[in-house]
């Protein structure tokens, strides 16, 4: 049975990832980490440790400690947060990655490291994306992003290491609200819909970028960390998307379900200037052909899953 450590598992993905992931190998056997402690399924449906993942004597002995044969590396600064905050994002994106490769490639850990479409820039074509293409992001998370690809292709050529990753899109979470990502309208304007029936949109009008339901999402990053090697011609950074849309798109969606559902801009130009580097739609073809990647949801039915279960836990929360 796998031993599997993860790292920001208080984030959006390492909520529900760690759930995830227990229900699969068993709560002992999936060890949530974090810089603090907080209230929940996370630290109190199974083990918990801190852990910053700065510190690579700590994540090696923590790995030495638990037993750990993967690691799930989710701990990281997102975008729109990183452009104010450059030097945390490299510190946490970039030295954290390094401090758990390091820890890990004695111990011959499997991991998983999630890189984005932020890893792309305005040189990248921007529809039908490939798989291989220039990669040259104008933001610094973009860039943490980049500089990850390569390290874990680095190590694994050079130690061996068990390293595979996603691209991931946009993620929209009925779980858990993100934090400081530039995709994160299209969690935000499912909530609103529900409590006010309207929304002020930060992401402008025609502005198309991928997006993934978190069960697709979490499904895949199990599928491909399970998934038969001598299949992986590239093993780390898969494009993944469940959909494309714009504001506009998520709102003709969400009025099918609330036909009074109002959309308005305030267009947040640092968020936006993030969107506009990225691209419109990506080629999933690799992830398709060398691990199946198969997405269940498309937009019509994130949206009706997502109004409903915001309902049903505000209306929960109404009733206490």
């Amino acid at each position: 049975m796998k031993k599997i450590l993860v790292t920001g598992s208080n984030g959006q993905i390492g909520v529900e990832l760690v759930q995830y992931l227990r229900k699969i190998y068993g709560g002992d056997n999936v060890i949530a980490t974090g810089r603090k402690k907080v209230p929940g399924p996370v630290s109190e449906g199974g083990p918990f440790d801190l852990l910053d993942v700065r510190d690579a004597n700590a994540a090696a002995a923590l790995l030495d400690k638990r037993k750990i044969d993967t690691i799930m590396h989710l701990a990281g600064i997102l975008s729109a947060r990183a452009e104010g905050e450059a030097q945390l994002a490299w510190d946490t994106n970039i030295n954290g990655l390094y401090s758990i490769l390091e820890a890990g490639r004695p111990r011959n850990c499997a991991l998983f490291f999630p890189s984005s479409i932020a890893a792309f820039g305005p040189g990248t074509p921007p529809k039908n994306t490939p798989q291989d293409t220039i990669q040259r992001p104008n933001t610094i998370y973009g860039v943490t992003k980049v500089a990850g690809e390569l390290l874990c292709d680095y190590y694994c050529k050079k130690y061996g290491m068990d390293i595979r990753g996603l691209r991931l899109p946009g993620l929209v979470s009925h779980e858990a609200l993100p934090g400081g990502g530039t995709t994160d309208y299209a969690v935000h304007i499912y909530y609103e819909a529900v409590s006010k029936g309207k929304y002020t949109s930060y992401i402008g009008k025609g502005t198309f970028m991928d997006m993934m339901y978190m069960p697709d999402a979490l499904e895949s990053i199990v599928k491909l960390m399970e998934s038969d090697p001598s299949k992986l011609r590239h093993r780390n950074a898969f494009n993944v998307s469940g959909m494309v849309f714009d504001p506009e798109g998520i709102a003709a969606s969400i009025r099918k379900v609330i036909p009074d559902f109002e959309l308005s801009y305030d267009v947040d130009p640092v968020r936006q200037a993030i969107a506009d580097s990225w691209p419109d739609s990506l080629d999933c073809s690799a992830a398709r052909e060398e691990w199946a990647f198969a997405p269940q949801f498309d937009l019509d039915a994130m949206t009706r899953d997502m109004l409903e279960r915001i309902k049903g836990r505000q209306g929960c929360a109404a009733e206490r």
